[in-house]
């Protein structure tokens, strides 16, 4: 009986998809295991060999988590809204519902074929109207919702309505914005509606405000810094500028202490929660507001060394500041705005990361010292930015490199406040030890006993106090885009009001283009149907707007990251159509125990999903305010590219060996045209592009050899292995074993095809222990002390390996046990039942065929672990090497609980001791128990 992968893994995933084997219950008495995978974004190239590293191994641990008896919920869905699909959607003008359905279903073949444990009843996808209802919900409740620093929680914005209709805002201690004014509780009374709606937007833990944003306009919309790469946008490259816009707003930063403390309950790897950490940025410090000569405005800075105060020799802005404009001299006026055009050409990220460049403009005004009353020069630098504290720093030169630096550059005086300490920034860090010298009230006293002193004489001043503050901003949530959520929201005098959640969802209109309207309003703006009737509560034609009872719709959709920031918490109750899950399914399953995916999301989706798990708890609508337990990175599969060589300006190529003799350009082509040798097909590549057609080839020896490289897997690298082709050749077991036996998880490893011919022969060798030809060899008879170690021990390692999720070491013990069963001519049901239940989860298929062919009628993803009973792996007894005058002459088992004097007694019995005594007495024999046995004739 023959091994025919290609049957066998299409008869159990038939059988699974009919069976409902993996289907998860929301009630069970069995304890519950939650195991999820970053779901992925349906792009058009489809999986290659490295996207499902990470779905295999959770998939081999919720297999294993069910032989352990649990109720696991393993389910998978699709990130399906994105800027991909609305770009293919601009230059085709296919509607992106389209390629995303047609991608999705791609997806879907390709992860059935490797045979993953997904329950489908619970698939989601971010760009259903049905799913993305409860994130237009979730909005809704943000939206009436702010946060009480007393509490340390979000509260309904009606209980904030209620104090301030009692004694107004004064002693409000709440998460608003900066210039919240105070008001009694008549002046609110008095306020008008519109008046009021005003103020809370202040409040709103999501609210509507004037944001510096990352404007594309070559994609036309607003990008997300982690969507832009070295000051272009990752997709297609384009230039990315500065711009301030009106633009909805999350109010992260109320949660950005308890996001930190939060870290210390998960158990997520250590350079992601360091990731999380610096990302927030927590610092003490002090606020400090310096008066500007002749303006009423103040510069407000943040600094955590308020005690170098008296050091501060100029004062930097950032240039996109309104402020600025409003300080800035006639005379400097046309320098500053040349200035303030250049920086708006480059991105956050560059300014941070531009650690060389030294620019800046003086603006003419200047700031007056709180204490000395002297007039700072205050100056504008694009290495201050506007996002980040108060987008204004106090440049103390003599503490600080970058302040030096700049300061020596545009010849600014720099003054040492330090009493007996070389200027330097090691100096300055030590602050336990650094003494300030040129104060009366802090002369001498170290770091702790000047910063107190100075925030003292700040608040009693009016001019500062003390500070916690954070990096973290607020998460910019609109994106100039069609294809997202659309807000649940409509204008009433310019002022936002929320749909109310029965008529929920709010679903996308139709459009005939994608891209901005002329007047550069969002692609929404094209819609003919997009307006709301209050009374109808219905989306209706904009030619009915009269601002009475019908009014505008929002044209912003909400970013990518709204709907997979709650995705793990619907999957627990996906089919409810009444609520986003229930209370029954949200307090059985609680949170995710294992999450496997990228390190690329740590400051993006992982900190955004742990903000809204923590709203959500606030609002008593989860049980826990952390979303998942544990997080494992999965390492990246590299990809072996192949280059040819152009000779610089001919079309001519030149085989890797002779490329030492030429100016070359190194080009990628594609792995496929290479065979294992490294030799390139030549009329293979010479037709896969027109500018290849009449290229000529320097061969040597009679072939053309291509250069390797090991770097990412990428389909504009041409070095993708598509897992369909993989499947096809060697079977999805195959797959599976082979991209865990590459290395350790969390690792980057390279793939080499050539390497998976030996796990393809192990599967085949495991195979024949079970069938011959002839059909089933499998007996009933007593297997052998050996093959119970080989079980045993084969148990012990994979237990303890998945447990770790060290699924690379499993792989290798599978080897070596089905090596020494084979060797042991093992064939008993008693030793290779178990064997299948420890290798199913990693290669399910075969595993499934051996379960049947051994008469089982249920699924082998029904059957217990096995056991670890020590006592097979407990020797008892021992392979003597017995030498003569120290040189071994044959061997003897002997049990290990005999003595010294027994074990003598047989050898010296034993015939071939006489052999070699040949009849002589011997003069000492030494015995040493469980090692050897030595005589000295």
């Amino acid at each position: 009986m023959k091994y025919n992968f290609n049957e066998i893994e299409a008869k159990w995933q038939k059988y699974w998809r009919e069976n409902k084997t993996f289907k998860a219950e929301n009630n069970s008495d069995k304890p519950k295991y939650y195991v999820l995978d970053m779901f992925p974004y349906p792009s058009g190239a489809g999986l290659h060999v490295g996207h499902p590293l990470g779905y295999i191994a959770s998939d081999i641990y919720s297999r294993f988590k069910r032989h352990q008896g649990y109720n696991v919920l393993h389910p998978m869905g699709y990130d399906s809204f994105g800027l991909p699909a609305e770009q293919y959607a601009i230059q085709t003008g296919q509607h992106p519902a389209v390629t995303t359905e047609a991608n999705i279903t791609r997806y879907r073949e390709q992860l059935d074929k490797i045979g993953f444990s997904f329950d489908w009843s619970r698939e989601v996808r971010t760009s259903n109207p049905e799913y993305y209802k409860w994130t237009q919900w979730i909005f809704i409740r943000l939206f009436n919702s702010w946060y009480n620093i007393d509490a340390d929680k979000a509260e309904d914005i009606s209980t904030l309505i209620a104090t301030f209709e009692v004694e107004g805002n004064t002693d409000v201690n709440a998460v608003c914005d900066e210039d919240a004014e105070a008001f009694t509780a008549d002046q609110w009374k008095s306020f008008s509606e519109e008046e009021k709606q005003t103020v809370l937007l202040k409040y709103r833990l999501t609210y509507l405000a004037e944001t510096e944003v990352n404007w594309c306009p070559a994609l036309g919309t607003v990008l997300a810094n982690d969507e832009i790469v070295n000051g272009v946008s990752e997709r297609g490259g384009h230039p990315v500028i500065r711009k301030k816009m009106m633009q909805w707003s999350m109010r992260i930063t109320a949660y950005a202490q308890r996001l930190l403390d939060g870290l210390a309950k998960v158990d997520w790897p250590l350079p992601l929660k360091e990731s999380q950490t610096n990302w927030i940025g927590r610092s003490e410090g002090a606020s400090v507001k310096f008066k500007i000569d002749g303006h009423n405005e103040m510069i407000e800075v943040f600094t955590t060394r308020p005690d170098t105060i008296f050091g501060v020799t100029f004062m930097t802005l950032a240039p996109e500041l309104d402020l600025v404009k409003e300080i800035t001299t006639t005379e400097q006026k046309a320098e500053v705005e040349a200035y303030i055009d250049a920086t708006a050409k480059r991105s956050e990220r560059d300014r941070m990361a531009d650690v060389k460049t030294i620019s800046g403009v003086f603006t003419g005004a200047y700031a007056i010292h709180p204490f000395t009353g002297e007039q700072i020069p205050v100056w504008i630098g694009d290495y201050v930015l506007a996002s980040y504290g108060t987008g204004a720093v106090m440049a103390v030169p003599c503490g600080d490199q970058r302040d030096y630096d700049f300061a020596k550059h545009f010849n600014i005086p720099i003054k040492n406040i330090f009493d007996g300490v070389a200027i330097s920034e090691e100096a300055f860090a030590d602050k336990d030890n650094t003494k300030i010298a040129n104060s009366d009230f802090i002369s001498g006293l170290g770091y702790k006993e000047a910063t107190q002193k100075v925030i003292e004489k700040l608040e009693a001043m009016g001019q500062g106090k003390g500070k916690i503050n954070y990096r973290l901003r607020d998460a910019v949530f609109s994106r100039q885009r069609y294809w997202g959520e659309p807000f649940p929201v409509y204008y009433v005098n310019g002022l936002p009001q929320m749909i109310e959640a029965e008529y929920l969802p709010i679903r996308l209109p139709e459009v005939e283009k994608y891209l901005p309207t002329e007047t550069g309003e969002p692609p929404l703006g094209n819609a003919g149907v997009w307006a709301w009737d209050t009374e109808k509560h219905e989306v209706v034609s904009n030619d009915l707007v009269d601002h009475e009872t019908v009014f505008p719709l929002e044209l912003n959709t909400m970013p990518g990251w709204a709907g997979s920031s709650w995705y793990f918490n619907r999957y627990m109750d996906a089919a409810n159509e009444k609520e986003f899950a229930s209370q029954e399914a949200l307090n059985y399953w609680k949170d995710v125990d294992l999450y496997i995916g990228g390190s690329e999301h740590a400051t993006g989706h992982l900190l955004y999903s742990r903000f809204w798990q923590k709203f959500l708890f606030d609002r008593g609508l989860l049980p826990v305010d952390e979303f998942a337990r544990k997080l494992i990175n999965q390492g990246m599969i590299l990809g072996t590219s192949a280059f040819v060589y152009r000779i610089e300006g001919e079309n001519k190529f030149v085989s890797k060996g002779l490329k030492g003799d030429y100016d070359i350009q190194p080009i990628h082509t594609d792995v496929s045209f290479v065979n294992a040798s490294d030799e390139l097909d030549v009329e293979a590549f010479k037709n896969w592009r027109p500018e290849f057609k009449d290229a000529e080839f320097i061969l040597e020896e009679g072939k053309y050899v291509v250069g390797r490289e090991v770097e990412k897997m990428s389909k504009s690298k041409y070095n993708v292995v598509n897992p369909d082709d993989i499947c096809d050749e060697y079977g999805a077991d195959t797959l599976r074993l082979y991209e865990m036996f590459l290395g350790p998880l969390e690792q980057a490893k390279p793939w080499n095809t050539a390497g998976i011919t030996g796990v393809a022969g192990f599967l085949k060798k495991l195979w024949r222990l079970y069938f011959d030809d002839n059909g089933l060899i499998v007996t009933d008879n007593e297997p052998g002390k050996d093959s119970l170690k080989t079980l045993h021990k084969t148990i012990k390692k994979a237990t303890e390996d998945i447990g770790n999720f060290s699924f690379n070491t499993s792989v290798s013990g599978f080897m070596i046990a089905v090596n020494e069963l084979t060797a042991q001519k093992c064939h008993e049901r008693a030793v290779l039942e178990p064997l299948a239940v420890l290798i199913s989860p990693y290669a399910p298929h075969i595993a499934e065929e051996l379960w049947a062919g051994l008469g089982h009628d249920e699924s082998i993803a029904t059957a217990s672990w096995p056991v670890f009973d020590e006592k097979h792996l407990v020797e008892s007894s021992k392979e003597y090497p017995v030498s003569f005058n120290g040189k071994m002459r044959f061997k003897k088992e002997l049990p290990l609980d005999l003595s010294k004097e027994e074990i003598e007694k047989i050898i010296l019995e034993d015939d071939r001791t006489k052999t070699q005594l040949n009849g002589r007495a011997p003069k000492k024999v030494i015995v040493v128990p469980g090692k050897i046995i030595n005589i000295v004739g």
